[in-house]
Order: C-alpha cells, then structure tokens, then sequence
C-alpha cells in the first residue's frame, strides 16, 4: 500500500509564499516522475509542474519563475516553493507520482494521487 501525503497549505496575502510538501510512504521499490497539479474551483484539473527521478523540473507557463519544484529521493519527497502568490493561484493542490511497487514478486508501476492541499490567496 502506498500513501501520499500532501502539507503546507493555506491561506496567504497576494505576494506570499507558501512551500508544499508532499511524502510518498509504503512499499516502495522506486519513483519516477513526481508531479503537482491544482484544481480551481470551476476549472479542469491542470500540471503546475513535475521533476524526473535524476531532477530535472518542468513548469506549466503561470508557474514559472514563481515556483520552484524539488524532490527529495532519500524522503520518498516532493515540494512546491511558491512566491509571489496571487488570487488565480487558489486552488486545491495535489501530488502525484509514478511508482514502482513489487507485489507477488512482479514489478508494478503505477500512478498514485495525495488526497490534496487547499491553497487560497486572498487579501
């Protein structure tokens, strides 16, 4: 069984920041990528920004040079530094990661979803 576990949210002013953290535990044979979406109100579910398992990040457009993603392989972890918060970055933000698994002496890959971060920017 495996669990992600999303933390770090909140309310915060427009231009604040606020840093997610996310912690996959279980048994865990390895982790591929790991990623952040959010989910406004009203709106589809989008990519905010994702990390290979060697490092290397992606962005969506409205996230870059605001947040920063990283991932801690030791932890099992994943964060989301976020600056410069405004009000169209409320939502509700969740992890997801590829992971590996080893059930019935057989390798699994699969994808697995936090239960979500509520993030709200208002003044």
């Amino acid at each position: 069984q495996v669990q992600l576990v999303e933390s770090g949210g909140g309310l915060v002013q427009p231009g604040g920041s606020l840093r997610l953290s996310c912690a996959a535990s279980g048994s865990i044979f390895s982790i591929y990528a790991m990623n952040w979406y959010r989910q406004a109100p009203g709106k589809q579910r989008e990519l905010v920004a994702s990390i290979t398992g060697s490092g290397s990040p992606n962005y969506a457009d409205s996230a870059k040079s605001r947040f920063t993603i990283s991932r801690d392989n030791a932890k099992n972890a994943v964060y989301l530094q976020m600056n410069s918060l405004t009000p169209e970055d409320t939502a509700v933000y969740s992890c997801n990661a590829r992971i590996t698994t080893i059930q019935n002496q057989r390798a699994m890959v699969e994808d697995y979803w936090g239960q979500g971060t509520q993030v709200t920017v208002s003044s």
